[in-house]
């Protein structure tokens, strides 16, 4: 079923909709990858996951690392189902707006 076509600024923002395309054809993505694939700063990715956690966009969970004999826990970051529809909704009203067809509805914005 295709998604309501659905602005959404809150994924809109550059680094927000990277991170929600990177997560949107995985179950979760471990917080270094994203970091290394978006080249982002610790602070800056920790920030924007923060931001998409507050929306219900996105989920983290933190669990021991197989790879690293120390006590430091790995950080996984998945989209929730809102945040899919969220996402998929974005894609299509940006699929809309490119083939001239405007969407009325746009999402925690002024539009």
């Amino acid at each position: 079923m295709a998604a309501d076509p659905r602005f959404d600024d809150a994924i809109h923002a550059p680094n927000r909709l990277r991170i929600c395309g990177l997560l949107r054809p995985v179950d979760s993505a471990d917080f270094a990858v994203l970091r290394s694939a978006l080249g982002l700063s610790e602070a800056n990715l920790s920030k924007t996951i923060r931001s998409l956690v507050d929306l219900g966009y996105v989920r983290t969970a933190k669990s021991a690392s197989a790879s690293r004999g120390d006590a430091r826990r790995t950080t996984t970051v998945s989209l929730t189902s809102l945040g899919r529809r969220a996402f998929d909704g974005h894609l299509a009203a940006l699929r809309d707006l490119a083939e001239g067809r405007l969407s009325p509805s746009v999402e925690h914005g002024d539009g």
